[in-house]
């Protein structure tokens, strides 16, 4: 059982939030969260690199001079890859690196990540984040309040909240998240994880969900 404090806007504990990280994940796979990391980068490529060939190249067909009698290596046209300004002999082209691994092995992996983190104290509890009007200044002032001023941060809210989102998105090295939106990568990628005690209690609600729907399957 992990104790995580809940904090104010103003950065002062208030009460202490208690959670067994075993209840996301009874046991934590390091292979499978690599797999899921690789996966999510992998289908971040864009994979719009492209290079000439020598077909493709500018240039005359031409022999560039005859085969035999002027002592120089035979050579055909300037369109050889062999020459400057000549095509690629094996040039790269536009490719689709995405794939998918099963979904209840990538449900598993976000709930590994956020378990993991929770253990390691990597976890900031909020009891409330809401803003009359989009500001980033207030939102700035939370964070600083906590200590994650200045460091890669993900916040976890329990849903969209478009006044939320504009307050933080325009700060540096922080991304903003519903809990219907977090993976493994997402959760992995920053230094810290700062969520509202709603947000978690969804997350635990879903995961909670996704176990009735595994036992209710085993059953029928």
């Amino acid at each position: 059982m992990v104790s995580l404090p809940v904090y104010n806007r103003e950065g002062k504990q208030v009460d202490v939030y208690e959670i067994d990280p075993a209840e996301l994940a009874p046991e934590i796979s390091k292979q499978l969260l690599h797999e899921a990391v690789i996966m999510y980068l992998a289908n971040r490529r864009q994979g719009t690199a492209k290079c000439k060939n020598r077909s493709e190249t500018a240039g005359s067909t031409r022999k560039l001079y005859r085969q035999k009698g002027t002592g120089r290596a035979r050579a055909g046209n300037r369109r050889t890859p062999i020459r400057r300004g000549g095509g690629r002999a094996h040039p790269k082209r536009p490719q689709d690196w995405s794939y998918r691994l099963p979904v209840k092995a990538l449900r598993k992996a976000t709930r590994m990540a956020l378990a993991g983190r929770i253990a390691d104290g990597e976890v900031v509890l909020l009891d409330e984040l809401s803003f009359e009007a989009p500001k980033t200044r207030d939102a700035a002032a939370i964070l600083s309040r906590l200590n994650l001023a200045g460091k890669r941060l993900l916040v976890a809210i329990e849903g969209p909240n478009p006044t939320v989102y504009k307050s933080i998105r325009n700060i540096d090295r922080v991304e903003i998240l519903p809990v219907s939106d977090l993976n493994a990568f997402e959760i992995l990628r920053p230094k810290q994880v700062l969520m509202t005690r709603a947000a978690l209690d969804v997350f635990r609600a879903r995961a909670a969900a996704q176990d009735g729907e595994t036992v209710g399957k085993a059953g029928a």
